[in-house]
């Protein structure tokens, strides 16, 4: 009897660990910190994204924006940052970012988190 118990308990356990999705801050750690940073200042490939969300694309001080993200005229709300996420250079040919997001979850997990994230 106590061998059942022990094996239903540790499936249970495995059920769990493998349904929790990854959460917003472990997922921009993974994919997004390569060119990314959450600093204020720039210093990597890409824009620092601390304070994104509200922001007018394109107008980060210290980086050199693509002349299509600058001519963009997008402001980063949610909507805006899924799209852009998603697919890069559909949503703004011609932007220097390559690596777009196609998982669902996971961009909405970043989103939530960049728009958690002051500068």
């Amino acid at each position: 009897m106590k061998y059942p118990l022990m094996l239903a308990a540790v499936l249970a356990g495995m059920a769990t660990s493998a349904v929790a999705a990854p959460t917003g801050q472990q997922v921009f750690e993974q994919r997004c910190t390569v060119c990314h940073s959450l600093r204020p200042a720039p210093g990597k490939m890409g824009p620092p994204l601390a304070g994104v969300a509200g922001r007018k694309a394109g107008t980060a001080p210290g980086f050199a924006y693509s002349a299509a993200m600058k001519a963009s005229g997008i402001t980063w709300t949610p909507a805006e940052l899924d799209a852009f996420i998603k697919a890069p250079g559909k949503k703004v040919p011609g932007t220097k970012m390559l690596l777009g997001a196609p998982d669902d979850a996971q961009r909405a997990a970043v989103i939530e988190y960049l728009t958690s994230v002051k500068k």
